[in-house]
């Protein structure tokens, strides 16, 4: 398989699994022979611009986990993963004036580098949590993706907020896997699995922390140009709006009024803009609930009252008459019927 340029929808860049090549010689496998093996050119890793499909390299992931024996195979992918690794996306939050700002950015941008994956933001007055989803269905390696996916946002923070900088605590919706000493050996900090949630939790006073070695002329060329690619990337902007509500949604901020801000407009520009498309917030609303819920009935082992707070239902009943609304069925109907 050999990648393009042009990333459409369900597709990532190479350059954060640019290291699986390197990886696998460190287990000692012959890279080149392994992933053609698995139907991959090692061309492909070469030029970090190249896109796949997200749903073949969750399968390479897993294919990658299962040839080594290695089960956690995406964390030691995910070491190699820094701002840089995700292109304009990466630059601008490293000349991003403060912590905060940086974060923002990651999460209104990162769909120029993946649709297949969210990250959001949940701010706290004592804590953050900085989190990543997964929204493409019919992936194979959930878990491999999610310890990369963890790995790079710990990676991040890390060199945004210096060497002085420690998580909390670091989630993951998967349960606990039989050896946890490479992820003890490199968070150094609290493991949780089967958290329903993953990602990585901090003290809320980094956020204010100044990035080291911004520039803010810089910052404002980067942030004009990745509008721009923005505007070229999609000009469907209910789907602009969806990927962050989707985000917003994780983070208990899927309010319009927040929304809109994230967009530098009013509420009314905004509901203006989506009744001229067709739509309205409400039903992205909806659409992007369904959406978690089925991700999180098919890939955590959350309870439908669990998943029903995280979606801010205000119970589960009221929950389930909407997932069956949309989509026919009861969700613990749906849950055993995905699996």
């Amino acid at each position: 398989m050999t990648g393009s340029t042009s990333p459409p929808t369900g597709t990532v860049r190479i350059a954060p699994s640019a290291s699986i090549p390197r990886v696998l010689e460190h287990l000692g496998f012959e890279p080149a022979a392994t992933l053609a093996e698995m139907g991959f050119d090692i061309q492909l890793f070469e030029n970090p611009e190249n896109v796949i499909p997200y749903t073949s390299r969750s399968k390479l992931l897993e294919q990658c986990a299962d040839k080594t024996g290695c089960r956690h195979f995406g964390h030691l992918v995910g070491r190699s993963t820094l701002p840089s690794s995700f292109g304009i996306t990466g630059f601008l939050i490293q000349q991003s004036p403060d912590v905060a700002t940086a974060l923002r950015a990651f999460v209104r941008y990162l769909h120029l580098h993946v649709e297949g994956a969210r990250t959001y933001l949940e701010e706290g007055e004592k804590s953050t949590f900085m989190g990543y989803s997964i929204t493409e269905s019919g992936n194979a390696a959930t878990e491999q993706i999610a310890d990369g996916g963890v790995t790079a946002i710990f990676n991040m923070l890390k060199q945004l907020c210096g060497t002085t900088w420690f998580p909390k605590k670091v989630c993951f919706a998967h349960s606990k896997p039989e050896n946890t000493r490479p992820f003890n050996q490199y968070f150094n900090a609290p493991l949780f699995f089967s958290a329903g949630q993953n990602g990585v939790s901090f003290s809320s006073a980094w956020l204010s922390k100044p990035v080291m070695g911004a520039d803010p002329g810089l910052h404002l060329l980067l942030q004009n140009q990745i509008e721009l690619l923005e505007s070229h990337h999609s000009n469907d902007f209910p789907e602009q709006v969806r990927r962050v509500i989707h985000s917003a949604l994780l983070a208990h901020r899927a309010n319009v009024d927040y929304v809109a801000s994230l967009f530098s407009m009013r509420q009314r520009t905004l509901n203006r803009r989506l009744r001229d498309s067709g739509t309205c917030f409400r039903e992205l609303l909806d659409e992007s609930r369904l959406d978690i819920a089925q991700q999180l009935l098919r890939n955590s082992s959350l309870s439908v009252s669990d998943i029903a707070a995280m979606l801010d239902y205000c119970d589960s009943s009221t929950f389930a008459r909407a997932f069956r609304r949309q989509s026919g069925q009861a969700p613990s109907d749906w849950r055993e019927q995905s699996v």
